[in-house]
């Protein structure tokens, strides 16, 4: 077989996943492209140009809604990746139930999202909530955690902590194992603690599995809408809303071409905030 014809042998392997990836993503982000400058329904159409994402970006909850996405998206992650990386460093000791406290602290990623923000909107009832009941039994007076504008969007963010911590743990594990263990032993021999390992071998070899953690958790942050629907709409008022929960009021409400110019416009802020930090984290990996 020649070189030529061996090349395209192994290319068709490739025609499945490519026709896929077209039908999946590429043909609807360019169709969201294209009627976010239309006025639309599912029966007829008509070209409006940039109207839509002028009244988009008119909204006057918007300036809420992105501020609220950016401290959403660094608190998640910062959160995410100090934990992950905590317990998935202490998981990878000779503890004999790392095994089932791993699984323990993965359960919450497999559950639905709805479910969570169903579970967890009930247990912070300011009156009725499990939380504030415990906390009622030790003196304390717990918070209006979903009704209060300064703590509501902070709850949420809470919530989806426990819930994705399991992710960057497992993240962090994968790295961590396959830091070669040599490298412990020679600290050890020259009297190196346990914090000597964390902070000067464990801490350093992780750094590409904690790039992974930090851009996949501030793009989830970015883009996340269930959660914060499911438990507060947007509440109280317009204090918890991200730009994706302004995106689906605007849907709801029958206003499809600017609800797509919104998803647009979200595209093009997770691509301006995410290819710089990414260029920026690879740079300080190789510098490292």
């Amino acid at each position: 077989m020649s070189s030529l014809t061996s090349k395209l042998y192994s290319y068709k392997f490739f025609i499945p996943a490519a026709i896929v990836y077209a039908l999946f993503f590429l043909v609807p982000t360019f169709l969201s492209f294209f009627f976010s400058l239309t006025i639309w329904t599912l029966s007829d159409w008509s070209f409006t140009g940039l109207d839509n994402f002028r009244i988009f970006l008119t909204e006057p909850s918007l300036n809420v809604g992105l501020r609220n996405s950016l401290v959403y998206a660094v608190s998640t992650c910062a959160l995410k990746v100090i934990i992950g990386f905590l317990l998935a460093a202490f998981l990878c000791t000779n503890l004999k139930t790392k095994g089932f406290l791993r699984s323990i602290i993965f359960f919450p990623t497999i559950l639905s999202t709805i479910a969570v923000g169903i579970m967890f909107s009930s247990l912070m009832h300011p009156s009725r909530g499990l939380i504030n009941v415990a906390l009622a039994a030790i003196g304390i007076h717990g918070p209006d955690w979903l009704g209060d504008p300064k703590m509501a969007l902070f709850s949420v963010a809470l919530v989806d902590v426990w819930k994705g911590v399991g992710i960057a743990m497992t993240i962090f594990i994968a790295g961590i194992q396959a830091i070669p263990p040599h490298y412990y032993e020679a600290l050890m021999i020259d009297g190196g603690s346990s914090f000597h390992k964390l902070r000067y071998i464990t801490l350093p070899l992780s750094r590409s599995s904690m790039n992974s953690v930090i851009m996949l958790a501030f793009i989830g942050g970015i883009r996340s809408f269930d959660l914060i629907w499911v438990m507060t709409k947007g509440g109280p008022g317009f204090t918890s809303d991200l730009i994706a929960s302004i995106i689906y009021k605007q849907l709801q409400g029958g206003f499809y071409g600017i609800s797509t110019a919104g998803n647009v416009v979200l595209f093009i802020v997770v691509s301006i905030l995410a290819v710089p930090m990414y260029k920026f984290l690879t740079k300080v990996e190789v510098d490292l």
